[in-house]
């Protein structure tokens, strides 16, 4: 280990409790930006083997934890963007009442937990890293911008060529 700690800046806002129901916009992207999930055809994403495993852990997160619902997401061929919400519910068929939210940044370690053991397991590669360190994440605050995310997600495989981080 390094004798300097990096000090990373956070970019969650202070004294907020992400575990509050919400409506969350994330963006997690591969580990160096690897383009690992599929390609992108005529404007359209087209997973492969990695890419359809991470659009089923993705849907696990709303199976696994019963205040997660899942809104608008598409797997890109090196990130991830969605809508995670959370809802009011305490307890369930799936869970002991007493259970608490985990927080935002709890679920999305989880999911990322989740896809590299099974994307390790079916590429036979243990211990390797899929996801970079951290993800970014936004708090939609109001209709207009939930319905402007929407449409980010919905168009950003036709937007693809104009991303920085495209390689052909």
């Amino acid at each position: 280990m390094s004798l300097y700690k990096r000090n990373r800046k956070s970019i969650r806002l202070k004294e907020y409790d992400y575990t509050q129901p919400g409506w969350y916009f994330i963006t997690i992207c591969t580990q160096k930006r690897e383009v690992l999930f599929g390609e992108i055809v005529n404007g359209q994403m087209k997973l492969n083997d990695t890419g359809r495993m991470i659009y089923v852990a993705w849907e696990w997160l709303a199976k696994q934890y019963h205040y997660v619902e899942l809104d608008a997401w598409t797997v890109m061929p090196n990130h991830l963007h969605g809508i995670i919400i959370i809802r009011d519910r305490r307890g369930g068929s799936r869970t002991a009442p007493t259970m608490k939210r985990k927080p935002i940044g709890r679920l999305i370690g989880a999911f990322k937990t989740v896809s590299t053991k099974h994307l390790n397991q079916l590429h036979n590669t243990p211990g390797a890293k899929l996801w970079q360190r951290n993800y970014h994440e936004h708090i939609i605050r109001n209709e207009h911008e939930l319905n402007r995310i929407r449409k980010y997600i919905r168009d950003n495989p036709l937007k693809w060529q104009d991303d920085r981080h495209y390689s052909n």
